[in-house]
């Protein structure tokens, strides 16, 4: 299958599913996308016992894609630049603070959590997993997916303070996950050599800080173009530039895209760079571009995940783990953002019961399944992918359909606050 057949196949089924979400099920687009995507390969298994024509035309376009190149490669660049050019960056610089704790210290935190009750857990279901393993689940688990995330709370009308917590959280601690699933995915590699602090540091600060300075050249260098001419096809096509070429020099000096798109797309999407660089109908076909490209990606995306339960090997206990794994990386999440907020909540204003929307909240999406996927054997993957896929489902359709009456909730008795406060 060629790249266009298998591109037309998947938005045409995205087209399909959609119709079908928006004229019946009305429910936010990335959930209803999955779960409808879900059902029809649950159909199709079913159509297989009698004729396994469908099945195997479906695992045929599956086994043509790289999902983790894919999406780590190619797909989240333009996602994230995208989410970004929207973010409020005004809010997001006042919650600077708690939103660098949470993206950094809040996932390596939860790593080592989810790394610690996930080791215990298997040993108790009388899995041998070595935990060096286990932490690259906490790893990969832990960063929350800010496609998911973005997608649910356009539609939930959150207090603006807690949902840029959120956006921003997840914005940048899918980029520090990425970088920490590749750095304890290097120590499981070399098993028996000595870990060295320095190369760990190094190849963290490379990534991490060499992805921001890069994101931060590419914004500039892009918003000194837009302010200099005024032509809004030659301007789109700037943008794009710059999310594609920034992708391939992140790649090829191994510097984390994720970051430095969001950086670029931050600066880019700033208001005073907007006033200063765009004109008005520039801005309208800069933000209108962005946000069909996004939904686009997303729906594409979401079908491709409802479609990754084919590459599964499903066995009992991996389900039981996945499924006992649910609540567990959901208290980890919990422990782990107790500490940044705890710290800020006497020098900020937080929302009342921040903690517990942001762990709810906190969505799992396609980042985890694309570095689950990237396992090797050795690393126990078809455990992992199954416990991750499990986590993943619960995240969007469970979580996913419940935040909006949590935030709803939230926002109720922020009100009342400010309310008495007035008074």
């Amino acid at each position: 299958m060629d790249i266009f057949l298998i591109s037309t196949i998947l938005i045409v089924l995205a087209a399909i599913f959609g119709y079908v979400n928006e004229r019946f099920l009305k429910l936010p687009t990335t959930i209803g996308l999955m779960l409808i995507t879900i059902v029809f390969t649950l159909i199709v298994l079913g159509i297989a016992q009698f004729d396994d024509t469908i099945l195997e035309a479906e695992k045929e376009i599956i086994s043509n894609i790289d999902f983790e190149e894919l999406l780590l490669d190619s797909m989240l660049s333009f996602l994230l630049f995208a989410g970004a050019l929207h973010t409020n960056f005004e809010q997001l610089r006042i919650q600077r603070g708690p939103i660098l704790a949470f993206s950094t210290l809040g996932v390596l935190l939860s790593t080592f959590l989810v790394g610690i009750v996930t080791y215990l857990l298997l040993m108790l279901l009388g899995m041998d997993v070595a935990f060096i393993y286990c932490l690259l689940f906490g790893a990969l688990i832990s960063p929350t997916d800010p496609i998911a995330v973005l997608g649910i709370l356009k539609q939930a009308d959150a207090p603006k303070k807690l949902e840029t917590k959120i956006v921003g959280e997840s914005l940048f601690n899918d980029g520090v996950g990425v970088v920490v699933f590749i750095t304890i995915y290097h120590i499981a590699s070399s098993p028996g050599q000595a870990i060295d602090p320095v190369m760990i540091a190094e190849l963290f600060g490379l990534e991490v800080l060499g992805g921001i300075v890069l994101g931060l050249i590419l914004g500039f260098l892009t918003y000194r173009m837009l302010r200099s001419i005024d032509d809004y096809d030659t301007e789109v096509i700037i943008t794009l530039a710059a999310v594609m070429g920034g992708t391939v020099v992140a790649q090829r000096f191994h510097l984390s895209a994720p970051l430095a798109m969001v950086t670029a797309g931050l600066i880019v999407g700033n208001d005073t760079m907007r006033a200063s660089s765009m004109s008005k109908i520039t801005e309208t076909y800069v933000d209108k571009f962005w946000e069909l490209l996004d939904i686009l990606l997303n729906t594409i995306l979401f079908v491709l995940i409802g479609m990754e339960i084919l590459v599964l090997t499903i066995e009992m206990n991996y389900l039981v783990a996945g499924l006992i794994a649910i609540p567990l990386v959901l208290l980890c999440r919990y422990l782990s953002l107790l500490p940044p907020i705890s710290f800020f909540q006497k020098r900020l204003e937080f929302v009342p019961g921040t903690s517990l929307v942001m762990t709810w909240g906190g969505l799992r999406g396609g980042i985890s399944i694309a570095l689950a996927l990237s396992l090797s054997q050795e690393m126990n993957r078809e455990l992992f992918l199954v416990m991750t896929y499990v986590i993943v489902v619960f995240s969007i359709l469970v979580q996913g359909l419940t935040v909006g009456n949590l935030v709803r909730r939230v926002s109720v008795k922020t009100e009342k606050a400010d309310l008495q406060e007035d008074q």
